[in-house]
């Protein structure tokens, strides 16, 4: 500026070099002819924004963070001050207030980490990736499906696949033996933390999160066992990219197959699915990097395949050497070795083709149903043929004899059975009954509903501890509750219903019954 008024620089110069526009340029020198540098500064300097926050709220959102609200964090304590204190302020102000006073948010997310492509396995075998995709893979208006899929890490392609109603382990011992028929036995499976294929402990410490419980296998880490396949469990979604990515081509895919192919059933859904595995490892398949040598392994001769991928329990036989499995009674007769197997445990496996075996020390049984007993035949009896005025309420809707079981109407069509809980009027029937019967039973001084919390020995005592506790920061809501043996929604229902903490001993017994009345109604 001071080159400009001395006319050694013109206008255009400065503007140029100083970056701004010449408008500009001339506004700063009218602004330095009459204040001299004092103008080139911004006419805001020093003053106190309109919006900032006042050093005595500050101070009052601190004392709150420390005392009333402690442990609480940043998203929740900005939502608590605008309903409870009338205090308006953005999570990020609020922040920045508490993270300068030293109060950063008790609740940390996770940064994110460093994630790289994996190499492929060399062989193929060495590892399949196995998932479920529930899709409506029959159209918008067909079922929802679920696809069982197996994806070779080496290659990419599909060595079998299969659908099902939905993700079971039935499914998945299905899918690897459609791999072990077609290839051969893996050396290792990769699979996520489903229930199905793994059991799960809490961490050592607190707040740590669940392991792996390798000393309690699934049904189906216990035949991955029994075959020598290697579990290899996934802690992402995308660690198991491959088959997540063929999910995805399958579901754009392999839906239009079955819509020009016309499936309409789970049947002819696998029928398509066994002619379009061949066009998709074509045309999606990469050469694996050591191909002359497969990691695929051979059966063994005497290996039993069924034996491997079936269901089995133990069960413990009864004097009359039976034996209770999943509502069925199994009729053991005399072995080679043994003539009774009374008391004895057995192991029933309940293999792929629907077939109940038995096995006693590596002994092959042949259990047959057992024949029913008289309380039972009993009990069918009465249900063929109610007695008169038997349920006269809901005598349109009572099982009859067979005989009756499916009248003819004038047309000769036989009539529908009605199901009670898809007709209103039934419901509302047995809706009265129930009723009924529950008057009936508190009229003889039974109880109605599970007991309350409050009646279990030294609670209230129990109780007062842990609040204690929570409110001086040392003890989570989680915790508590795992602490007083109940769920994490009954503890938060008899802290809502306590008005204070400090008046526990006056009103506790009182909100802790008002909040177990509302969970048990």
């Amino acid at each position: 500026m001071t080159g400009v008024v001395g006319r050694e620089w013109s206008v255009a110069e400065a503007a140029q070099v100083l970056g701004i526009s010449e408008r500009h340029t001339w506004r700063l020198l009218a602004g330095y002819r009459d204040r001299g540098a004092a103008a080139i500064a911004h006419g805001n300097r020093g003053r106190v924004p309109y919006n900032a926050t006042s050093e005595a709220l500050q101070a009052r959102i601190v004392a709150l963070a420390r005392g009333r609200y402690s442990g609480v964090n940043h998203t929740h304590f900005t939502e608590l001050l605008a309903e409870r204190e009338d205090i308006s302020c953005s999570r990020s102000t609020i922040r920045r207030i508490l993270s300068g006073a030293g109060l950063p948010s008790h609740r940390h997310h996770q940064p994110l980490q460093h994630r790289h492509r994996r190499q492929r396995m060399p062989q193929e075998g060495m590892l399949i990736q196995i998932d479920g995709s529930h899709h409506q893979w029959l159209g918008e208006d067909g079922a929802w499906l679920t696809l069982l899929l197996a994806v070779d890490d080496a290659t990419g392609t599909v060595p079998y696949a299969v659908f099902r109603q939905q993700e079971d382990t039935e499914g998945y011992l299905r899918l690897l033996k459609g791999v072990i028929e077609k290839r051969g036995i893996p050396l290792a499976v990769y699979s996520d933390r489903h229930f199905i294929f793994c059991y799960s402990k809490s961490g050592s410490g607190p707040g740590e999160a669940p392991v792996i419980d390798r000393g309690r296998p699934t049904q189906f880490g216990r035949a991955m066992q029994e075959l020598g396949i290697t579990q290899v469990f996934a802690r992402s979604p995308e660690a198991k990219g491959r088959v997540e990515r063929a999910n995805g081509t399958f579901q754009d895919r392999l839906v239009t197959e079955l819509r020009l192919a016309g499936a309409h059933t789970i049947a002819e859904a696998n029928g398509v699915l066994e002619t379009f595995l061949p066009r998709y490892n074509s045309r999606f398949g990469v050469p694996a990097t050591q191909p002359e040598e497969p990691a695929y392994r051979l059966m063994d001769p005497g290996t039993d395949i069924d034996g491997c991928l079936c269901i089995k329990e133990r069960r413990r036989v009864g004097k009359d050497n039976t034996v209770q499995y999943h509502g069925q009674t199994l009729q053991l007769f005399p072995g080679k070795g043994r003539r009774s197997y009374a008391r004895t445990r057995i192991e029933v496996q309940e293999r792929l083709d629907g077939r109940l075996v038995a096995f006693y020390k590596g002994e092959l049984l042949t259990p047959q149903e057992a024949p029913p007993l008289a309380a039972s035949l009993r009990s069918d009896h009465v249900r063929k043929y109610p007695k008169p005025g038997f349920c006269t309420e809901l005598a349109p809707y009572c099982p009859q004899s067979e005989e009756a079981a499916d009248p003819q109407t004038e047309m000769g069509a036989p009539e529908p059975r009605v199901i009670w809980y898809e007709d209103t009027k039934m419901m509302a029937i047995h809706r009265e009954l129930v009723r009924a019967g529950m008057e009936r039973a508190r009229q003889l001084g039974k109880r109605i509903g599970r007991p309350r919390v409050t009646e279990r020995p030294e609670f209230l005592n129990k109780y007062q501890d842990v609040m204690q506790q929570i409110k001086s920061g040392g003890l989570s809501r989680r915790q508590a509750a795992k602490r007083l043996s109940i769920g994490y929604a009954t503890l938060k229902r008899l802290i809502d219903g306590t008005p204070q903490a400090s008046d526990l001993p006056a009103c506790a017994e009182l909100a802790i019954e008002n909040a177990c009345n509302a969970v048990v109604d």
